[in-house]
């Protein structure tokens, strides 16, 4: 009879080892939990219309905030990096030669989403400032 050894948590490692590959997936996933969120809440506030404008007023007047202001920038971080690395898997999916040079990719990627979300985090938190000095 064959006694199985048990194995330490040590000896399998770790689940993440912090691979981009890894944390591309956890951030995708959870960037696309944040949209969905948006889009429910964005549904629920734009159906206050039914009850009239006074009622709608009421709801976006709660967003001329600035804290509202600040989880509007975590959507367009959101909604850009989601955007970018949906990008990135379906041209892995078109190209599979590419995962050979995932390491590259994965870069360039976070290139072109920190330059692109450099003058929109600008704007966004300039806007955000003037509404906390109002």
């Amino acid at each position: 009879m064959a006694i199985r050894s048990r194995k330490s948590k040590s000896d399998y490692g770790s689940i993440y080892r912090g691979h981009e590959g890894q944390w591309s997936w956890i951030l995708h996933r959870i960037t696309g939990v944040a949209v969905i969120l948006f889009l429910f809440a964005h549904v629920v506030d734009t159906a206050a219309v039914g009850w009239g404008p006074e009622a709608y007023d009421r709801i976006t007047a709660a967003y001329d905030n600035p804290i509202v202001r600040l989880l509007e920038l975590g959507l367009v971080v959101a909604v850009l990096y989601h955007a970018l690395n949906g990008l990135k898997i379906t041209l892995i999916d078109f190209f599979p030669r590419l995962v050979s040079r995932i390491r590259p990719i994965s870069i360039a990627f976070t290139a072109v989403f920190i330059l692109t979300l450099i003058p929109t985090a600008w704007i966004m938190l300039g806007q955000a400032w003037d509404l906390a000095r109002r």
